[in-house]
């Protein structure tokens, strides 16, 4: 699907384009870290034995993934 976006980029005026690039990639940079951070507190909540927070975590985990 990238790769769609950035094939149809070339229609788009160059400081637009730019501004939507930067954009696309924050926002995969944020949700990388999001995910990293929830991550660990699966780990965290697995070491502990925490299934209620296991359980809310992976859900919360669902939701950045998509």
């Amino acid at each position: 699907m990238e790769n769609n976006v950035l094939n149809g980029m070339d229609r788009v005026d160059p400081s637009l384009r730019d501004e939507m690039l930067a954009e696309l990639f924050l926002n995969q940079v944020l949700n990388d870290f999001k995910r990293s951070k929830i991550l660990e507190k699966v780990d965290q909540s697995l070491k502990n034995e925490d299934k209620e927070a296991f359980l809310r975590l992976t859900e919360e985990l669902k939701s950045v993934s998509q």
